[in-house]
């Protein structure tokens, strides 16, 4: 095959984006852009997105609603940006990709901790005791989160 001929190309990789109070949106789809890869934002009807060039599935409020939604359609191997350490566990166990907003991995040596640590967290707020929010964003948070998808991202690639 001739050398100027030979494309880089993704395998079908697609990006969900847990679009209810995801505060890396326009991040994740600049980036997703340069690698030619699909972003598909899912959210329920208080968080509509519209949003060129980016597919957007809006769906019922609900407990819920959006993660299951995301796990119907996700594949081995797909991407989800998302905040919520349930819906990581569920990407995690149909051998999907999950990543934080501060581009931190969710994996299986990290999951079944964060997730005590959120049950933990509501038997806590349930019996009064008041907790910190977390922390304020910063523009670093943002930095860290495009440089751990790029890298991720140029991983995916292959030559043909």
């Amino acid at each position: 095959m001739n050398s100027d001929r030979i494309e880089r190309c993704v395998m079908k990789l697609k990006i969900y984006i847990d679009g209810d109070g995801c505060p890396v949106i326009k991040e994740t789809i600049e980036v997703a852009h340069q690698f030619k890869i699909e972003v598909i934002i899912v959210c329920d009807a208080a968080h509509q997105f519209i949003i060129e060039g980016v597919q957007t599935i809006i769906v019922m409020q609900g407990a819920d609603a959006v993660d299951f939604e995301i796990i119907n359609r996700l594949k081995s191997g797909d991407l989800v940006i998302t905040q919520d350490y349930g819906l990581a566990a569920l990407v995690l166990a149909k051998k999907g990709f999950a990543l934080n907003q501060n581009g931190k991995w969710y994996n299986e040596d990290n999951i079944n901790q964060l997730l005590h640590f959120r049950h933990t967290s509501q038997k806590m707020r349930q019996s009064g005791v008041r907790l910190k929010g977390p922390k304020k964003r910063k523009k670093e948070d943002n930095h860290q989160f495009i440089q751990t998808l790029t890298d991720f991202l140029s991983t995916r690639q292959v030559s043909f």
